[in-house]
């Protein structure tokens, strides 16, 4: 297994929060550009769940979480109560939902 890396400008590193399922930065950005929904919405998941939060929109923007919000939810374990907060405090301040 290769190492993984918290370098997330590199795009020959595998992530650190991709300890079960190893792919480069290159290869994310790819499949989130090409996969089939289904695939997204897996890969998408596991980015909210293991990424940490800044880290989160290196790969996906905001408003795309915020539309995405029925398909993702269920999806996300422990961490749903996090991200829900967020997007709804985002979405009082009109940031997201517009």
């Amino acid at each position: 297994m290769p190492a993984l890396s918290t370098r997330l400008s590199d795009p020959g590193a595998v992530p650190y929060f991709l300890w079960d399922d190893p792919m480069t930065v290159s290869e994310v950005r790819v499949r989130l550009r090409e996969a089939s929904e289904p695939e997204r919405l897996r890969l998408l998941a596991l980015i909210l769940r293991e990424a940490r939060d800044p880290d989160v929109w290196l790969f996906v923007a905001p408003e795309e979480v915020f539309r995405l919000w029925p398909q993702l939810a269920a999806r996300l374990g422990r961490q749903r109560a996090f991200w829900e907060f967020l997007l709804e405090r985002w979405k009082q301040l009109g940031l997201v939902g517009r």
